[in-house]
């Protein structure tokens, strides 16, 4: 069988060509680098509009909650959607109601009718399907590969995802300034740039409904929805290790990601400069978030996993720091591009980690509260926003990082075992190699 008696990662390149020998994971990454490009112009564009229109830090918080807040509600009837159901016909139907919403958001900023509460609208009905697709899309790429080139493929996966905030914000800033021929505050460029969001949405689409694998569910026996949910959390009640995960991928995105949210502040208030300068800041944090996500999945496993994010976290903090005090644009590029480092590495590792722990009966179920927890990180967003309110960006930022530091300390206290996490045995491991075992509560709980 493919991988026996060679460990993950002993050939760097051989997750990567696992993952890319399979027409399907193909189609899926392909797709993938469609949609997060849309999705990085989508933040760029609509977050310079915003802050045209209101000059408020808090207006870009509201927007944030409209799209994020529908994890919170739906993102559990995607999960078990994805673990009762053919995954491959969520995934298409999410992304269609996608293409509606971009597409017609579009043509509402090209003739200019739009106002701040059709971001809100617009927002809700984007994140609501993202909350439907998104726990199927993930649930599905280890059924694509086998088991050893997880690491590798989730990696993969957050890489196109990195490298689109190369290309897809610098892409965005400029075809602003090109299209509103020097005025920035027009609508007719933002529209524009939607229109070409719309084109990649509808090839993401396209690309996923080539796949063959439907990802039929592997359980015979269908309980109700509340049984299916009472299993998962009976799952994750006993699986300590796995909550650990959960929140180390949680905090740091929380509190972090202000930095992103707050860019076209931060570009205004403190840089004095415009879109282009907005695009360079975001490419930045991509070129350093796809150095960490591209290097991880060359490298293929880790055995100090554990250390490894802890590491990443508190280089994260140092990094955030040294942006928020930057006044030349080089030097915030620098910083931003080394928090990008971090970050790809932090949280690529903990949720290619997580897949491995959770049974394929329950991932789809799993990775539901994984995003809806994901959904109320913009409650950590609020305060920060507030902040930069009625003080200052850079005091803003400040808040967040202490935010973010206490957090993480807090996990590093409580779960210790998350600090001593290896290498994780798998089916394709020779007989008789040692190897690092995780933790046993989050297996364990399996068994329960």
């Amino acid at each position: 069988m493919l991988g026996i008696g060679s460990r993950l990662g002993s050939a760097p390149n051989s997750g990567v060509y696992r993952a890319l020998a399979q027409r399907d994971f193909r189609l899926l990454w392909l797709g993938s680098i469609a949609s997060t490009f849309a999705m990085q112009m989508q933040i760029v564009a609509r977050g310079w509009l915003i802050y045209d229109m209101t000059e408020s830090p808090l207006a870009l918080t509201w927007v944030l909650l409209s799209f994020m807040l529908p994890s919170v509600a739906f993102s559990l009837i995607g999960g078990v959607l994805a673990d009762r159901i053919a995954k491959k016909p969520i995934m298409v139907f999410a992304q269609l109601v996608n293409v509606v919403s971009v597409g017609s958001l579009a043509v509402i900023i090209y003739t200019g009718n739009i106002t701040f509460w059709h971001f809100i609208y617009f927002g809700v009905i984007s994140g609501s399907a993202m909350s439907i697709g998104m726990p199927t899309r993930t649930s599905i790429i280890p059924e694509l590969v086998d088991r050893n080139a997880v690491v590798s493929s989730l990696a993969l996966q957050s890489s196109t995802f990195n490298f689109s905030r190369i290309v897809g914000p610098a892409l965005a800033g400029t075809l602003i300034a090109i299209f509103a021929t020097g005025d920035t505050t027009s609508t007719r460029g933002v529209g524009l740039v939607y229109f070409v969001i719309t084109t990649l949405v509808v090839c993401s689409v396209s690309l996923t409904a080539m796949m063959n694998y439907r990802g039929e569910p592997v359980r015979m026996i269908k309980n109700s929805i509340a049984e299916d949910l009472s299993e998962c959390f009976r799952f994750l009640r006993g699986a300590r290790l796995l909550i650990a995960l959960l929140l180390m991928t949680i905090v740091p995105t929380t509190f972090g990601f202000a930095v992103i949210l707050l860019l076209p502040v931060f570009t205004k208030e403190v840089l004095g400069g415009g879109p282009a300068q907005l695009g360079l800041l975001s490419m930045a944090l991509g070129i350093g978030a796809v150095v960490g996500s591209m290097g991880l999945a060359l490298r293929g496993e880790i055995r100090k996993k554990g250390r490894m994010m802890f590491h990443a976290a508190f280089a994260w903090i140092v990094l955030l720091v040294g942006y928020a005090f930057s006044e030349s644009l080089y030097i915030a590029m620098i910083f931003l591009g080394l928090a990008g480092v971090a970050g790809a590495l932090l949280t690529t590792l903990n949720m290619s980690t997580m897949q491995l722990l959770i049974p394929q009966e329950l991932r789809g179920r799993v990775n539901s509260l994984i995003m809806m927890a994901h959904g109320l990180m913009p409650l950590g967003v609020i305060p920060v926003g507030f902040v930069a309110e009625f003080f200052s960006i850079q005091t803003a930022l400040l808040v967040g990082v202490v935010a973010l530091l206490l957090s993480l300390t807090g996990i590093r206290l409580a779960y210790p075992e998350l600090w001593r996490l290896g290498c994780i045995r798998t089916p394709y491991d020779p007989p008789g190699q040692e190897r690092p075992e995780v933790p046993s509560a989050a297996l364990a709980a399996k068994a329960n």
